[in-house]
């Protein structure tokens, strides 16, 4: 299934499909109604207009190259999160890099204490936005209060003429233990499956993709067990066994970020799009070049200290092919 992709070069018809955790993307202003004070000019991070241009700067240029080695277009979908609001969002694709390539935007505020959500940027050219609409998801805490955290984001559109549907979703961390929290991530996979089964329900030969940030491996219960069916393939578990990661905890790699697909993306139909491949971002610009992190994400901030760097996780993407 990656011979297409053994050649070097650009290919014709080849399309990016793309996922980005963009780490604490949030603007310099004070929201009363979030948990944002960190991220203000007075916070504990010192977060200021010229390192908010800075970060949006090198976002929008790592965008701008997700894969551009063998596609003539940059991504024609992008799926991120850890965005703060609608205004943020627009800074990155109107900013040098990314406002040539006239990206639309997909975002609903939700009800995440921080304020963080998650959203889909699209290239115009390749994709027309058709519907959107955002999922809670339902948690309680240990006393049996509401713990706010992300909905899931569906949108529906046609990539190049043909429908297809993407999730996007921001699963619960591992703040807590990745044991106590491990049954939050599964409600979340629950909450994802029944959103794909409604539209399989309804056309059973939808193109399916869900992207996201999972707080959780490929193999970990959620994912491999809940999520991925006898309906969807996982590149994502190809990668994480041959040592690539995502992001680096305690000295240990992980694939948070993943692409997972419905099937009948192998189809090889005229007309329609076929997976290809599937990658890790992780070039040299984008690491820590010394030090005891030498290797892992180049990031933004180190607990409080300010590092000027772009995320604590890579990018990830898949390549698709127009038949």
């Amino acid at each position: 299934m990656f011979s297409f992709f053994k050649t070097s070069g650009k290919i014709d018809q080849a399309y990016t499909i793309a996922f980005y955790n963009l780490e604490n993307l949030f603007d310099t202003k004070n929201d009363p109604t979030t948990l944002d004070d960190d991220f203000t000019p007075k916070g504990r991070k010192n977060w200021n207009y010229k390192r908010y241009r800075n970060k949006i700067r090198k976002l929008g240029n790592v965008i701008a190259q997700l894969g551009t080695d063998r596609s003539f277009y940059s991504p024609a979908i992008v799926g991120v999160v850890e965005v703060e609001n609608q205004k943020v969002l627009e800074d990155l694709v109107t900013s040098k890099s990314l406002k040539k390539h006239k990206y639309g935007i997909v975002h609903y505020d939700s009800p995440d204490e921080r304020g963080i959500d998650v959203a889909l940027l699209y290239k115009k050219e390749l994709f027309k936005l058709l519907h959107s609409e955002t999922f809670p998801l339902y948690l309680e805490d240990e006393q049996g209060n509401r713990d706010y955290t992300r909905d899931i984001l569906l949108v529906k559109g046609s990539l190049n003429g043909e429908l297809i549907y993407v999730l996007v979703n921001h699963w619960p961390s591992r703040r807590s233990g990745e044991d106590l929290t491990e049954e939050k991530r599964i409600k979340a996979a629950e909450l994802a499956t029944h959103i794909t089964a409604t539209i399989i329900s309804e056309n059973k030969n939808a193109k399916i993709i869900i992207m996201g940030d999972f707080n959780d491996d490929p193999s970990n219960t959620s994912v491999k067990n809940y999520l991925v069916n006898n309906t969807f393939y996982n590149p994502m578990e190809r990668l994480i066994n041959i040592g690539n990661g995502t992001l680096n905890y305690k000295k240990t790699w992980h694939l948070f970020d993943q692409i997972i697909f419905s099937k009948n993306f192998f189809n090889n139909e005229k007309e329609k799009h076929s997976f290809k491949y599937a990658e890790v971002f992780d070039r040299y610009f984008l690491k820590e070049w010394n030090g005891k992190f030498k290797g892992n994400p180049f990031r933004t901030y180190i607990g409080k200290w300010y590092q000027g760097g772009f995320s604590d996780h890579f990018p990830v993407y898949v390549y698709l092919k127009k038949n």
